[in-house]
């Protein structure tokens, strides 16, 4: 993918992809907007849909990257997740075998692709992953500075300073971003961004059916990894008396063998996964100006569809310098599609 690069605060600067976890970021609108502060004439809620573009519009404004994809869930579930780790995420599993999610945001989440697609702003998945696998995927992909834009702790994974990655990690709305390197990840959970997964899978996080080793925290989980160095070597260790392990620590990872077979494959993101090649540039304007002011004026979006036009607008032109490192000059931010090869 061609870099591209523009000139802020008289410096030239190569400039970001943005990635963004759209489910993420759709369930915190949906939570964080009520319901009743956002609806149609005919009363049908927008909540997600208005905190959503209101929400992309900040990180556009505050972030000016060069680029901007959207990744969908096409399956929250894998199959394959779960027949290695049959708890994953099972506690979120719908009498009918889909996820659980409100009936009125299921709603909503069509109207804000319809949205998205007529800004310009490519929204994409694949058959049998996860958001989290498209973003992992992207970032690995992705010939420059990549931001990830996600509340999901397993995207912490991602970071790489040599890449570069970054987490932007929200909490409420993205009012505080935490802007991750792998100091921050370190400085978080003791372990170097690399090491999150399995990290991860020792401790357990009940948010993602995740049990993990009982009685082991995240400080045991931190300590153990930053003497052994991944949990492959961890588990080939306990069977050696001069490992010096506590015979009560011993006898947990011991019983937890099986589960630790596999959890580490679960929470990994995929990296590798066939993408569609959409554009990714950042468009300085709407890529269906009628359709979206029709969509505006259906569901009662102005106010947050101008935000978004306007975020476009204002981001940063390539610099002039582009022409000379072969990034074209076609008047959006320059960059080419993410390549699925």
């Amino acid at each position: 993918m061609s870099l591209v690069y523009a000139r802020l605060d008289g410096v030239t600067r190569q400039l970001p992809l943005l990635a963004v976890d759209a489910p993420g970021l759709y369930f915190r609108a949906f939570f964080g907007v009520p319901e009743a502060a956002a609806r149609t004439d005919a009363g049908e809620p927008v909540n997600a849909v208005r905190g959503f573009l209101d929400m992309l519009a900040a990180l556009i404004t505050r972030r000016r990257p060069g680029a901007l994809i959207c990744a969908l869930d096409y399956d929250w579930r894998p199959a394959w997740r779960v027949e290695l780790l049959p708890t994953y995420k099972a506690h979120r599993l719908a009498p009918d075998g889909g996820e659980i999610v409100p009936e009125s945001l299921s709603a909503q989440i069509p109207v804000l692709l319809e949205v998205l697609a007529a800004l310009g702003v490519p929204a994409i998945g694949t058959a049998g992953y996860e958001a989290d696998d498209v973003l992992g995927t992207i970032a690995t992909r992705q010939a420059g500075p990549v931001e990830v834009v996600s509340g999901d702790r397993d995207l912490f994974q991602l970071v790489d300073d040599d890449h570069p990655v970054r987490l932007l990690y929200i909490g409420r709305g993205v009012a505080k971003l935490d802007d991750c390197d792998d100091a921050a990840v370190r400085a978080r959970f003791g372990v170097p961004a690399a090491a999150y997964a399995d990290f991860a899978a020792l401790r357990g996080d009940p948010s993602d059916g995740l049990p993990g080793v009982p009685g082991v925290g995240a400080k045991t989980a931190a300590r153990l990894l930053v003497r052994y160095g991944d949990l492959a070597s961890l588990v080939a260790t306990l069977d050696d008396p001069q490992a010096g392990f506590a015979a009560g620590l011993r006898a947990r990872l011991t019983a937890a063998h099986d589960y630790l077979s596999v959890a580490p494959r679960v929470v990994r993101v995929a990296r590798d996964v066939e993408l569609a090649a959409p554009p990714v540039r950042l468009p300085a304007a709407p890529a269906d100006p009628q359709e979206l002011m029709k969509l505006a004026a259906r569901w009662n979006l102005a106010g947050s569809c101008r935000r978004m036009v306007d975020a476009m607008a204002r981001h940063p032109e390539p610099a002039a310098a582009d022409r000379d490192k072969g990034v074209p000059d076609d008047g959006g931010s320059g960059v080419e599609a993410v390549e699925s090869t």
